[in-house]
Formats: C-alpha cells, sequence, structure tokens
C-alpha cells in the first residue's frame, strides 16, 4: 500500500467541492520524494548532532551555536537582539538559553550602557574552554555525516540551493515575521 499524500486527504474533504477555493499546487510525486528526503536528513542531521553535542558537553547543539557565534563576535559579545537574529530563534528562546549557558558558567549578560532594555551576551573563559574541547568532535560529526558523503559538486550546489532557500525565508520590511522579531 502506497503513502497517503495531502492530496489524497483532501479529496474526501467537507467543503472540497468546485467553488470553493483554488486548486491547491499539490506536490508531484519527485517533489514529494524530494520533500520527504530533506525532513528524514534534517531531522536524522539534528538528532545526530544533539547526541554529540549532549554526549561531549551535555548542551544541545543550538547552544553550541550560540556560543559559536559570541566566540566570532568582537570581544567575544553581542547585543541579545543581534545573538537571537545570528541563531535563527526567537528572544524568548534566546533568553532561555542563555540563562541555561550562564548557569554553566560559559556566558554572562552585561547590561547595554547607550540602551537601557538591551544586554550583551558575553562569553567567558569557561565558555572558550568548552567550545575548545568540543569543536574538535562536533566538526568530526559534520563531516562524518555530511561532507564525507558529498563529492565537492555536490557540496557546492548543496550551498548554492540553501542559499536560495533561505533568501527566500527571509523577506525584508517592517511586517517580516522572522523569529528573532519575535
Amino acid at each position: 500500500m502506497g503513502d497517503m499524500g495531502e492530496k489524497d486527504l483532501m479529496e474526501d474533504a467537507p467543503g472540497a467541492g468546485p467553488g470553493t477555493a483554488p486548486e491547491p499546487r499539490w506536490l508531484g510525486d519527485d517533489e514529494q520524494r524530494v520533500w520527504r528526503a530533506y525532513l528524514h536528513a534534517t531531522t536524522l542531521l539534528e538528532d545526530h548532532l544533539d547526541r554529540q553535542l549532549q554526549r561531549d558537553a551535555g548542551m544541545p547543539h543550538v547552544y553550541y551555536g550560540l556560543l559559536v557565534q559570541l566566540s566570532q563576535a568582537p570581544r567575544r559579545r553581542l547585543r541579545m537582539t543581534e545573538l537571537a537574529k545570528s541563531a535563527k530563534i526567537t528572544r524568548s528562546r534566546l533568553s532561555h538559553a542563555v540563562a541555561r549557558l550562564e548557569k554553566n558558567g560559559w556566558v554572562r549578560r552585561e547590561d547595554c550602557p547607550s540602551d537601557k532594555r538591551g544586554q550583551f551576551a558575553q562569553l567567558t573563559d569557561e565558555g572558550v574552554e568548552v567550545l575548545r574541547r568540543t569543536a574538535p568532535g562536533h566538526v568530526a560529526a559534520v563531516r562524518q555525516a555530511m561532507f564525507d558523503r558529498l563529492s565537492p559538486e555536490q557540496v557546492t550546489q548543496l550551498g548554492v540551493i540553501m542559499r536560495v532557500m533561505a533568501e527566500g525565508l527571509e523577506p525584508a520590511g517592517p511586517d517580516a515575521d522572522l523569529p528573532w522579531l519575535r
């Protein structure tokens, strides 16, 4: 028995008759296969990286990404709003993550002198040490899961594809509904 797609589910939906709404642009068979392969691979990749980082450093992948962003910033610090934007997460998720990283002694918050409501997140020396110890295992996990499996041409193609997708999902303007603006 084959997989049932969204189109199959909607054919019997109440009110799906003529004149109700424009026909959706259903995914074709090839598109459906690519979409499912993408979901399967990205879910497994994120789980693989989370497990490696939990095992080696006791933190999820998103926390590691925050430490990396801070390590690459001038004076190892960023405004919280900039850190949320670079991590592509909501401000509330960032606040929770930074609180956990503070508890571990890897990050500290500082008030922004020019903006009473603003704060900086700063990577501590302990945070730098965690990155120094964790980075080799993390890059090995990334290489093993992704780059060692792709040809140089596939790496180039994947980079182009991901940039095109990201550009389409990151609209400009005051009405943009992006995670770091929430």
